[in-house]
């Protein structure tokens, strides 16, 4: 069963993406005006712009154009950027990794966090605890991420000035070279992603500690600890799981804020960077493996989720 899910979706994100892969070339050839005099600016002389418009091929027709780019694409050649002279495929690799690592670090940190605050919370619900974690939790989810990451970066860079404000690097190096720069961005990416972990959680537990099979575990002696570790946490945890993967599009719009903020060399960073330079190569490869994370998290958020089912699992 879970093999034939798994084939079902993997086919499933296949055609999402080439349907992803229409729209963007549509989005970003279809635009009014002439693509080659936005990108060069209008004083751009009459033959810079014939020759960038034979370079990226604008002559041919508009499927002609999406045909070609479409087989590049599938031989793993998304083009050449037209402000940094590198491959995209290259640009995007190492930038998609230090992403990577920003975002497991948040997750690996507020995945943990959030079982156990949702367990103190829902234990006792409407008690001192639920009621400090939930106003709490509600507070920084309704924070914008660039708030967080500014008070973040005026506390403990400006007032306290124990952690660097910047994580200003070379994109080719790695982020956990200099472990003190990835604080305060993880932090920022982490606390919304961990207020709303808290609070799905959460309802879900206390749905669950009033069924049934909760109350039959309570009469056989179990202590609540064990109640909920064995047999509430586990019920929660799918339905948590997949709203994890339904809100990663949630995480991965974060990460274009804290990476702009902190001068964090990710994706992020790099898709602003292709936008402010009108660079069509570059902004369709970083929308292109965005979208293709996202499908991807989406999947394995839903396979794990599957497997996190008492009844799937046993």
């Amino acid at each position: 069963m879970i093999i034939g899910f798994i084939l079902r979706r993997s086919a499933f994100l296949l055609l999402n993406l080439l349907l992803v892969s229409i729209l963007i070339f549509l989005i970003v050839n279809v635009l009014p005006g002439d693509i080659a005099r936005m990108i060069l600016g209008e004083h751009a002389s009459d033959a810079e712009v014939a020759q960038l418009r034979e370079t990226l091929g604008l002559n041919l027709p508009l499927l002609a154009r999406y045909l070609d780019w479409l087989g590049d694409l599938l031989h793993g050649d998304l083009g050449q950027s037209l402000s940094l002279h590198r491959p995209v495929a290259e640009l995007i690799h190492g930038r998609l990794l230090n992403s990577l690592i920003l975002a497991g670090l948040a997750l690996a940190m507020a995945v943990p966090l959030a079982l156990l605050l949702a367990s103190v919370a829902a234990n006792r619900p409407g008690r001192l605890a639920d009621r400090l974690i939930s106003r709490t939790t509600t507070l920084f989810f309704s924070l914008p991420e660039y708030v967080i990451a500014i008070l973040l970066t005026l506390i403990f860079s400006l007032w306290l000035d124990v952690l660097p404000g910047s994580s200003l690097m070379d994109a080719n190096a790695s982020p956990l070279s200099d472990p003190l720069a990835l604080v305060l961005p993880v932090l920022a990416t982490c606390l919304p992603m961990l207020a709303y972990l808290v609070q799905i959680t959460r309802a879900g537990l206390i749905d669950i500690l009033h069924s049934e099979y909760v109350r039959t575990a309570t009469l056989k002696g179990l202590s609540r600890r064990t109640v909920i570790i064995r047999h509430a946490l586990p019920n929660a945890l799918p339905p948590t799981v997949t709203e994890m993967g339904l809100n990663f599009g949630y995480l991965l719009s974060g990460l274009v804020l804290i990476e702009t903020i902190f001068s964090y060399a990710g994706i992020g960073q790099l898709t602003v960077l292709a936008i402010n330079n009108r660079d069509l190569p570059l902004i369709q490869g970083c929308v292109l493996v965005s979208a293709f994370a996202y499908s991807a998290a989406n999947l394995l958020a839903d396979v794990v989720a599957l497997l996190l089912t008492p009844r799937v699992r046993n």
